[in-house]
């Protein structure tokens, strides 16, 4: 009986180590970076933006048995990344629990991005020895009294080469902060440009 216990235990051994070993090959980012103030027109809006928790906490978990395990914690850059442009492009920005216009009525505008879709390559995966990221972001504007005006979408584009880097985690973090510089560029310089918003200005006479 005791050598038959002994067995057991035995075989038990490579399952417990394999199972040890997957949890112990994911590899976690917590995205970090500084973002520069653009310097552009702008704007003399009350702006409030609104950052659902999904986008706050906003996470990538692979998947994929394919892939090398990762979790990329990307909630906390983005939202860096809009209190830093926003304030650029708006005279006054301020954060809002919900688009709520009865409790907000000196705002002009109500901003609300999403993450739509989230994509990476590593190095082995493309022809380049790159890391890459894509981001597709999807925003939405409101006027004062809650009216959806705009709704499009933004994407977003970041790679870094290997060479530089000292480790995946290192460049796989470069090539998300030069993807949200991506985002921040676009938003700032395209957001008069797109079609309901530039209506919307004319009428507020925003524009010259």
């Amino acid at each position: 009986m005791v050598i038959k216990q002994h067995i057991k235990h035995i075989l038990k051994l490579p399952l417990a180590i394999l199972l040890l070993a997957s949890t112990s090959c994911t590899s976690t980012l917590q995205v970090e970076g500084e973002f520069p103030r653009p310097v552009i027109h702008q704007l003399p809006l009350q702006v409030a933006v609104h950052y659902q928790d999904d986008f706050r906490r906003y996470r990538y978990v692979e998947k994929s048995e394919k892939r090398s395990k990762w979790e990329i914690e990307i909630g906390s850059a983005q939202v860096a990344l809009f209190d830093t442009v926003l304030p650029a492009m708006f005279e006054n920005v301020v954060q809002v629990s919900g688009i709520s216009p009865q409790e907000n009525t000196d705002i002009d505008l109500f901003f609300e991005p999403y993450v739509e879709e989230f994509q990476y390559n590593m190095p082995r995966e493309t022809k380049v020895n790159m890391f890459e990221v894509w981001i597709k972001y999807n925003m939405k504007v409101y006027d004062g009294q809650g009216a959806l005006i705009a709704d499009w979408i933004l994407t977003a584009y970041g790679k870094t080469p290997t060479a530089f880097m000292k480790s995946e985690e290192n460049a796989l973090n470069e090539a998300m902060i030069i993807a949200l510089r991506d985002v921040g560029a676009g938003l700032s310089l395209k957001f008069s440009h797109i079609p309901e918003i530039n209506s919307w200005l004319n009428k507020q006479g925003q524009l010259q």
